[in-house]
């Protein structure tokens, strides 16, 4: 990656001192208007891991507040379109963005010119968790662990295609690829359900994919998941070996969601939304329905928040000086 991209970490970093300085002055004139709906901003497809646990999210919430919700998809960019639609909203508290590593951490280094700056451009809401993500191929490839899957790569460099629905796929592929030192065909989609149907119809062979989308599909063993990208096994499959069982103990790939608005939102909504979203997330019935989808909750305040995307924003440049990404043209 050039030296001029990876720069940007830095550039993120340091103005985050003036922008939330400037920030809560102009708070104050934007009142949450509770009779208008909620619309919560999705930067994948329907069908995707974050869309079902934002689907879940808004249902809870709408119930919590009494405001309807609406969840839009903008999908692309690897997230940008999303983050700089939220960006532009105003920061009364009825945008959202249910935001993943992919539009504030990773958007950077694989986009040009991105229309935002990830830590200084939003509120922070409240942590919402982790994806776990599976190492998964067509059962036409033959190899049964990761450590056959290398063995096939590497006796056949360029032949098999791997497929990135979202940007920790692009990450975890990439960093698979150079610690391995094996030769895969990228193809892109916007998001991951129509990577795994032509998984399935075996267009493309390899995919790093978020357990939501390839459940079904892996229990009727019409793909076969051969790592975990955890440091330990996954209840939802714990016959499935963790990366470093898998030979791979150094892989910081770590996909995580938060919900975030525009910068500038008053406080007393930001509190508002906080509460919302963490009475939401600890209810039993909604925690249920989200463990399904082997998604980790974890909330917190949204200074926690803010902290945790400004420090992502460093992790991730690391993760890309590690395994250099595929860049858009």
């Amino acid at each position: 990656m050039p030296t001029c991209e990876l720069s940007r970490a830095g550039r993120i970093v340091v103005g985050i001192g003036l922008a939330f300085g400037l920030m809560w002055p102009l708070a104050e004139a934007h009142a949450q208007d509770k009779a208008r709906p909620i619309r919560i901003v999705i930067p994948f497809g329907a069908g995707s891991a974050t869309d079902i646990v934002g689907r879940i999210i808004g249902t809870g919430l709408q119930d919590s507040l009494g405001q309807t919700v609406i969840i839009e998809n903008k999908p692309g960019a690897d997230g940008a379109i999303a983050g700089a639609d939220v960006k532009r909203a105003a920061p009364d508290g009825n945008t959202l963005l249910l935001a993943t590593n992919s539009p504030l951490a990773v958007a950077p280094y694989l986009q040009k010119n991105i229309p935002y700056n990830p830590v200084t451009d939003f509120t922070g809401i409240s942590h919402v968790g982790y994806y776990t993500f599976f190492l998964v191929t067509n059962p036409s490839v033959p190899a049964k662990t990761a450590a056959e899957l290398v063995a096939h790569l590497k006796a056949n460099p360029g032949k098999l295609n791997y497929a990135t629905g979202n940007t920790t796929a692009i990450v975890a592929t990439a960093l698979f690829n150079t610690q391995a030192k094996v030769d895969m065909v990228r193809v892109a989609y916007k998001t991951e359900p129509p990577a795994v149907i032509d998984l399935l119809s075996g267009q493309v062979q390899v995919m790093f994919s978020s357990y939501a989308t390839v459940a079904g599909n892996l229990q009727d063993k019409k793909l076969n998941a051969l790592a975990v990208m955890l440091p330990v096994r996954s209840k939802v499959m714990p016959d499935v070996p963790s990366m470093p069982e898998a030979g791979f103990p150094d892989f910081p790939v770590t996909p995580w969601a938060g919900i975030v608005g525009p910068a500038g939102m008053a406080k007393d909504v930001v509190d508002r939304l906080n509460k919302a979203v963490v009475d939401v997330l600890t209810k039993p019935d909604v925690a249920k329905q989200i463990d399904q989808q082997a998604f980790a909750i974890k909330t917190s305040t949204p200074a926690e928040l803010d902290a945790i995307i400004k420090r992502q924003a460093i992790e991730w440049a690391n993760l890309a000086k590690a395994a250099p990404l595929i860049h858009a043209s």
